[in-house]
């Protein structure tokens, strides 16, 4: 609940209005609607205009900037144009001209001078102070806040704040913060400089700061009168207090049994945070937790410390070191150290400016060593490439697959994954560094890596069955292709990414038996909760379990048939006999029965699906149970998801640059899941899906071709309708609710909405005139030009040959 509140709180006092927002919320009243609202009983914040000058002109712009961020606090903000309509009361007081007035429980509650609302920050900050004015305590003294702690042990934690200067956004970010968490901590503002003096802030460097003191937790075992405390090191803002806050609830030391390098990064809202690993020996169990949680004390709000139990066989740094580290940023690796102190931990936290000053000189001499020597390698490089131009990367652990060996070393091995490639072929040499590196992570494993060079061994690639055993492949036409290979059984063709992490995760899931024939309790247990594959760190497959009376049913073959076409993206599994009854008698269905567990379901429940009447029926429920509902759209799923048919309800976000933006993301996501859930069947003509375009950035000129110019973000469109080409846009004005998207789809259907664009033709022209060689040709051979002419005549005239584009491209 904290959670999706101060995400509220976060985007109302950062995110400013964005682009294609809503109308502005300041509102200007009549006298009767005035009356209405004051007698409602609503808190109001109002100004009584009797006057326009440049000053108030200015006052007012700033009104209607602050009424987007006072609404969420439930504070409407208007004005009454006295001129216009006069208003007994306050449009005839001369006060009221430079006044704007605070409404509350159907009377006024405070009036401010315009000196001191002058703009969004302090408007904010001073109306949100004076509603709060009962809960935030003050303190002078060290006497004041020794009390308030008092008062505080074994109840709740306490924020600590001091504001340079009232007014400011620094004093908006407290208000608005203390507002969301004024339940939860008790929030105290310093005055006084005596307060300051105890907490050890020099006089000549007195900005904002925050303290918390942690009191909950600590009341009669207490050594110290006062709580203890840490210190906010970053400066003061709605985002870094409320950061601060959710690092304050952090556990103060996790026990993990795994080794560092395999430990998640932190998750939400931590994600920013550094970790601290420290060792633990079984013998000295006890003092290591002391110190660990000594240390954890002096890290609080700068990292977050684990102990890791050496015990653990998945432990595997060596002995040497007794410390560890990983920073926050993307693609950070664990360093080890050899610690002999707490401090020298604590130091590499306190003391980052000189690191990040070292770090920044290292890296300008190396940019200026990197220039001097690309000068002297332009033509090595050149002779480099055009040298090697043949030339295939390193492959020791493949094996060359021939004609003459290819029965033989696929017969030896359970799983042999072949390249088909062309040596002279782009692609095949970009594919065969990935296969190369895929190899020497498998090296060891019972899986044979190996290629085939169809520029010589043609007649293997051509699938020519002269020879017994037939060859176990159809042709092969495209270049470069992967097929798995079995023993005895029909080549796999492999239809995803050609890249390492995809290729090495397809080949890991597929060496498994498919379906595997689970026997016991435990064994069920294990195979739906276990963890990620090895070498899969991370990586959750999905799961489907089939339950049958006996391996005979029909229903078993079924599955079994099924299991095999998932071999690669979904661990299957096949439990038979009492132990399937039992199972199904949990879940609530009778045998035969599927039960699914896909790797995005939070719970750890299957879902169960219906029976159905052919294993290509139970692979679509399978398939279908499996996909997301409101999954995202990537360079890689894309031809899956075109090939479902329907039309795409595209959700394209931005890239979260902070907290702000992942909160908003979210929530533009709930949203679209409400799509899905209250449309319910009407809704399964289309794939509700969005596309992050900081992680596929190609997305951007996909959004561009659609509307014909790149509109802001969100921005919701519906294309790929089966009844035509049109590209409808969700008005980028109105909010991206539940509700209003399904209207907005009824009347698309209706034929009421106007589609913002078209998708290209299924051609792609060449760029230039010089590069349309056909032209080129006819000119050259007008015989040529008069040919093609009689083809398409014929074609019109109706042909039994397909025609063809001349230039073939799917465009998304």
């Amino acid at each position: 609940m904290w959670t999706c509140v101060a995400a509220l709180l976060l985007q109302v006092a950062l995110g400013g209005r964005a682009e294609g927002a809503s109308p502005s919320a300041l509102t200007e009243y009549t006298a009767a609607d005035f009356s209405d609202e004051l007698h409602s009983g609503k808190t109001l914040f109002i100004y009584f205009q009797q006057l326009v000058s440049s000053t108030i002109s200015l006052f007012l712009v700033e009104l209607d900037q602050s009424a987007d961020a006072l609404q969420h606090y439930g504070v409407l903000v208007g004005k009454v144009n006295c001129n216009k309509e006069p208003f007994h009361g306050y449009c005839a007081e001369e006060k009221a001209i430079n006044t704007v007035f605070l409404f509350r429980g159907g009377k006024e509650f405070l009036g401010f001078s315009l000196d001191t609302v002058f703009d969004v920050n302090s408007i904010v900050s001073e109306v949100l102070f004076a509603i709060l004015r009962e809960e935030i305590k003050y303190v002078h003294t060290e006497t004041d806040l020794l009390a308030m702690e008092k008062a505080a042990r074994g109840k709740k934690d306490i924020a600590l704040c001091y504001v340079s200067s009232l007014g400011t956004q620094e004093h908006r970010s407290m208000m608005e913060t203390a507002y969301v968490y004024g339940s939860k901590y008790q929030f105290i503002l310093i005055t006084g400089g005596p307060v300051l003096n105890h907490l050890g802030v020099d006089e000549t460097s007195r900005s904002s700061q925050v303290w918390f003191l942690h009191c909950s937790a600590h009341s009669r075992s207490m050594t110290s009168e006062h709580c203890p405390s840490t210190r906010m090191s970053k400066p003061l803002s709605t985002l870094s207090l409320h950061t601060f806050l959710q690092l304050m609830e952090a556990p103060l030391v996790s026990e993990v049994y795994e080794d560092p390098s395999s430990v998640r990064p932190p998750q939400y809202p931590y994600q920013d945070t550094p970790q601290v690993f420290l060792f633990s020996r079984p013998a000295t169990k006890r003092e290591d937790l002391d110190k660990a949680t000594a240390l954890a004390w002096r890290l609080r709000g700068l990292a977050l410390l684990l102990l890791v139990h050496r015990q653990s066989p998945a432990v595997k740094t060596p002995e040497e070191y007794n410390a560890a580290y990983k920073l926050p940023e993307k693609g950070s690796e664990v360093k080890y150290l050899h610690s002999n102190s707490p401090d020298e931990v604590l130091e590499l936290f306190t003391n980052p400016v000189e690191e990040e000053e070292e770090e920044e000189e290292e890296e300008d001499n190396d940019e200026d060593e990197e220039e001097e020597a690309l000068d002297m390698l332009d033509d090595e490089i050149a002779e480099s490439v055009f040298d090697n131009r043949l030339n295939l990367p390193d492959a020791d652990s493949l094996a060359q697959l021939t004609s003459d060996n290819f029965h033989d070393t696929v017969a030896q091995s359970s799983l042999t994954v072949g390249l088909f490639y062309l040596p002279w072929n782009a692609v095949s040499k970009a594919v065969l560094t990935s296969f190369s590196d895929v190899a020497d992570r498998l090296e060891g494993s019972e899986v044979q890596m190996s290629v085939v060079n169809c520029a010589e061994w043609t007649d293997l690639c051509a699938a020519e069955s002269g020879s017994s055993p037939p060859i176990p492949f159809q042709p092969i036409t495209a270049f470069p292709t992967v097929l798995l290979l079995r023993p005895k059984e029909s080549a796999q063709r492999y239809g995803g990414m050609l890249g390492t992490e995809a290729l090495h995760r397809f080949i890991t899931l597929s060496q498994p038996p498919s379906p595997v024939l689970l026997s016991t309790q435990e064994e069920v247990t294990s195979f739906l909760l276990e963890g990620p594959p090895p070498g899969l760190a991370g990586y959750r497959p999905d799961r489907a379990l089939g339950l049958f009376e006996t391996l005979s049913d029909a229903g078993a073959r079924q599955f079994a048939e099924a299991a095999k076409s998932l071999r690669g993206e979904v661990l299957t599994g096949l439990l038979t006999d009492g132990l399937a009854e039992k199972w199904a008698a949990a879940h609530g269905v009778g045998l035969p029965a599927t039960l699914v567990l896909p790797s995005w379901a939070k719970h750890t429940r299957p879902f169960a699906l219906p029976a159905s009447a052919s294993a290509q029926e139970l692979l679509s429920h399978i398939s279908t149970a499996l996909l997301h509902p409101v999954p995202e759209l990537t360079v890689a799923n894309l031809p899956s998801f075109l090939a479902l048919g329907k039309g795409l309800l595209l959700l394209f976000v931005g890239e979260e640059e902070d907290e702000i933006g992942h909160t908003q993301n979210h929530a533009l996501l709930e949203e679209m899941r409400q799509v899905v859930e209250l449309g319910g069947d009407w809704m399964a003509r289309y794939l509700v899906c969005w596309l992050h375009l900081g992680r596929t950035p190609a997305g951007m000129s996909v959004l561009g071709s659609y509307l014909g110019s790149m509109p802001p973000l969100p921005a919701l469109v519906l294309t790929h309708l089966p009844s035509g080409s049109e590209v409808y846009q969700y008005s980028p004005n109105t909010p991206i609710q539940a509700s209003s998207v399904l209207q907005w789809l009824q009347r698309v259907e209706d034929g009421t909405e106007s589609a913002a664009g078209k998708l290209g033709e299924d051609s792609w022209p060449p760029t230039t005139e010089l590069f349309d060689f056909l032209k080129i040709m006819d000119m050259q051979d007008p015989d040529l030009s008069r040919q093609r002419a009689s083809e398409a005549k014929a074609e019109e005239g109706g042909d039994s040959f397909p025609a063809r584009d001349k230039y073939p491209h799917t465009e998304l």
